[in-house]
């Protein structure tokens, strides 16, 4: 695995349970803002999950985002961890952001 993927895998997995994190936060928190893009890349690679939980990441914009498993798997995750989520995008995103 790359030093990029393991610095993703490693961040996310500090993201507790009934939180969030975009994907551009997680690269700015890995110092590589503007690689949101490369963030998502990493996370579908995720051979750890859910010790790396992949699925507390999502589009700064609240849509869900993509997910291995789909993203009812990944809406049913999140919901079963307190996240309100709408139409496929989290309720008041903020509230839910680390």
């Amino acid at each position: 695995m790359s030093d990029f993927a393991n610095r993703v895998w490693k961040a996310t997995k500090k993201i507790p349970v009934g939180k969030l994190a975009t994907y551009g936060q997680l690269a700015v928190t890995i110092g590589c803002p503007g690689a949101a893009r490369a963030v998502g890349n990493a996370l579908h690679q995720n051979p750890y999950a859910p010790i790396v939980p992949c699925h507390r990441v999502v589009k700064s914009t609240g849509e869900v985002g993509g997910f291995a498993d789909g993203p009812k798997k990944k809406i049913a995750l999140l919901k079963s961890e307190g996240i309100e989520i709408v139409s496929g995008r989290v309720v008041n995103l903020e509230k839910f952001l680390v």
